[in-house]
């Protein structure tokens, strides 16, 4: 891997550098390490969960990135049960997370209460990225109480992670925007993405379909259409629809309804869904699976059910959701494109 490669791998590990911590901070607080340690032998995932009082579906997407990271270490053990056939076993660097040991001093780092953001024991001990929180409303990340200079941040953040996801997607997967004529990007913010793609592919029409107090303040693009509404309630007719990290943010049922808006959209004879997120690989994986797992551990913080899929969650999503078939296309990146076809 050459030096440029290895740096957009690298890069990652400091984006996401500040999620890491918090989960380490979340696992002490829970006492993990200390169970394990006082358990004398490898523990199962419920075990584990009746141990700490924490769901095993949130517990199993933390020790997913944990393992992965060398705290904690994955046996396996040939058993009729697949449940139970996997245990979690302690590692010396988990060892010195106990809370006779360097735990305490982790805790400290993180700061009082108050100023720390993210998830806690006690988020996850209520059900937090679960999938099980009852909740009115997803969107509660969009609600959150920021001040002028974060929310600042945060939409220039959109617009970067736009810029260098389309890059990617032009620079590895151009074939899939060949024979489109008209392409709705959901969910592109100020239309940094679908601008993109209109430039390196000027045969597509594009339009730019978000909120309307979203849309309201995008600048003028060539070639693009900005178009307001809801995409619970309908999506703009085109060739093809582009979700681009928006499935992520919501939960399996949400996202279902959300893909059916997507089909419907679409002509069932050469219409096709887009879709542009990380597919997480459980086993083996590549350079960027870390960064993949770490944004899991993000997504689990910042948002009330949401997650990052695996190959055959999102292949469940898209049955459920009524498509035909589709196709999983690897990049050089965090992301990977998904074709899914009516």
């Amino acid at each position: 891997m050459d030096e440029e490669a290895q740096a957009r791998v690298d890069v990652w590990k400091y984006a996401y550098g500040f999620d890491a911590m918090r989960v380490v901070k979340c696992v002490i607080e829970l006492g993990l390490p200390n169970v394990l340690e006082n358990h004398g032998s490898p523990m199962t995932l419920s075990q584990l969960s009746s141990a700490v009082g924490c769901p095993e579906t949130s517990l199993y997407r933390i020790l997913r990135f944990l393992t992965h990271n060398g705290i904690f270490k994955k046996l396996r053990n040939s058993t009729h049960d697949p449940a139970s056939s996997v245990f979690y076993a302690q590692t010396p660097l988990s060892r010195l997370l106990t809370r006779d040991n360097m735990g305490p001093f982790v805790l400290l780092q993180a700061g009082p209460p108050g100023q720390q953001f993210g998830m806690s024991a006690k988020d996850l001990k209520a059900g937090k990225g679960s999938g099980l929180e009852a909740a009115s409303s997803e969107d509660i990340i969009w609600n959150g109480e920021v001040d002028a200079t974060y929310d600042k941040l945060f939409q220039e953040f959109l617009a970067c992670h736009a810029r260098a996801s389309t890059k990617a997607i032009t620079d590895d997967c151009p074939e899939a925007f060949q024979g489109i004529g008209r392409l709705v990007d959901v969910g592109g913010h100020e239309g940094t993405a679908v601008g993109m793609l209109v430039k390196a592919f000027p045969w597509i029409k594009g339009i730019n379909f978000d909120r309307p107090e979203v849309v309201s303040g995008a600048p003028p693009i060539d070639g693009i259409e900005h178009v307001g509404g809801n995409m619970f309630e309908s999506v703009p007719k085109a060739d093809a629809v582009m979700l681009m990290w928006i499935l992520h943010d919501w939960s399996d049922s949400l996202c279902i309804d959300i893909l059916k808006k997507c089909k419907e959209a679409v002509p069932a004879e050469i219409g096709k869904v887009i879709i542009v997120e990380a597919v997480i690989d459980e086993e083996g994986g590549d350079e960027y699976t870390g960064a993949r797992l770490a944004l899991d551990m993000t997504v689990m913080a910042t948002t009330v059910n949401g997650k990052e899929r695996t190959a055959k969650e999102w292949g469940q999503l898209l049955d459920a959701a009524g498509f035909n078939r589709h196709t999983v296309k690897r990049m050089k990146a965090i992301e990977s494109v998904i074709e899914a076809y009516p």
